[in-house]
């Protein structure tokens, strides 16, 4: 369980780039995908808020992140299957085929970086330095937060 919740953790510390590319296709519209109804998937549109994007940056990003989810649509498929499969092993006791996916789920995870991380430098391209200089704080911010809540699941 502590496995998971650090894998999360990790993932929402990649930056604000990782929610901005699960938020579904449309800027802040209530399309998130897999958020459960939490609220996270409105990130998108405060970010857009809190950057003052103009509308045509609003637009070039929606058409990054619609391009990335296009090109590696089937890696997103796959990667959502061998998640599945490791957790029906999990839960099935399977400890054998669960520890036999694990070298590909790590796999998987390094290439979903190098995705965000493409997504998230076009992202930058497209914002003013005030605005490039305002992302990276509120990035700090967030990776502060994310470790501040990680060290206090560890006590």
């Amino acid at each position: 369980m502590k496995r998971t919740s650090k894998w999360i953790t990790a993932a929402a510390v990649l930056g604000l780039s990782a929610t901005l590319a699960f938020a579904g296709t449309g800027m802040g519209e209530g399309h998130g995908h897999g958020f459960g109804g939490n609220g996270r998937h409105h990130w998108g549109s405060k970010l857009a808020s809190k950057l003052n994007l103009t509308d045509a940056q609003k637009e070039q990003w929606k058409a990054i992140r619609k391009s990335s989810h296009e090109q590696n649509a089937a890696f997103f498929q796959q990667s959502h299957q061998a998640r599945q499969a490791f957790h029906a092993a999990k839960k099935a006791g399977d400890t054998a085929k669960a520890d036999s996916l694990k070298p590909a789920l790590e796999s998987q995870r390094a290439q979903m970086k190098q995705i965000r991380a493409a997504e998230e430098q076009q992202f930058v391209k497209i914002l003013t330095a005030e605005q490039s200089a305002q992302y990276q704080t509120l990035k700090a911010e967030r990776a502060a937060r994310h470790a501040a809540r990680e060290s206090q699941e560890k006590k």
